[in-house]
């Protein structure tokens, strides 16, 4: 899936809660946080395809998210239970629809840094520009939207409280007050 479906993704799992806007973003951002090893792309295209999926896409690295936001959060064991699941919702969301345009599959190492012996794949797997990808971002736009005009934050709260309030302002003279 697309990064901003994981974003989309990860902000409909943190206002599962009652969370208050430091822990929203954390739970979010644990939606994309499997991608930072795309980031590879900077150290050049062989390092990308070699360890994209592989270095952030494990049990490891949700393990220390969770246990982060366990110690660090205001609301400790929801927060955490959340970022477990935003980050298993991304590994997910990759091994249904993340296939290539040649039609490669990055096996997910699920097991790592304890084991590399279980690689997570389907075949059924659809393209990154397949239309259930377009369907899934459409609908969590909608709810994000949705969620924005009526609750009065958005996802960019977690970059600018003024861009926040921009975006719900916005939504509230087009559509309402709620």
């Amino acid at each position: 899936m697309h990064p901003t479906t994981h974003l989309l993704l990860g902000w409909a799992v943190a206002n599962s809660a009652n969370l208050e806007r430091r822990d929203r973003a954390v739970v979010t951002l644990a939606g994309v946080l499997p991608d930072a090893d795309a980031l590879g792309v900077l150290a050049g295209k062989d390092w990308f395809s070699e360890y994209h999926h592989v270095i952030t896409h494990n049990i490891g690295v949700a393990l220390l998210a969770g246990l982060a936001v366990l110690v660090f959060s205001r609301r400790r064991f929801t927060a955490a239970a959340l970022v477990l699941l935003s980050f298993h919702l991304h590994l997910f969301g990759d091994l249904l629809g993340s296939r290539g345009p040649d039609g490669y599959q990055w096996p997910i190492p699920y097991l790592l840094p304890f084991s590399d012996a279980w690689q997570l794949a389907w075949d059924g797997q659809w393209a990154l520009n397949a239309w259930p990808n377009v369907a899934i971002t459409i609908a969590l736009l909608g709810l994000t939207l949705y969620w924005a005009w009526k609750r009065g934050f958005s996802p960019m709260e977690i970059v600018s409280r003024t861009l926040d309030q921009a975006v719900v302002v916005a939504l509230r003279r087009r559509f309402g007050t709620p």
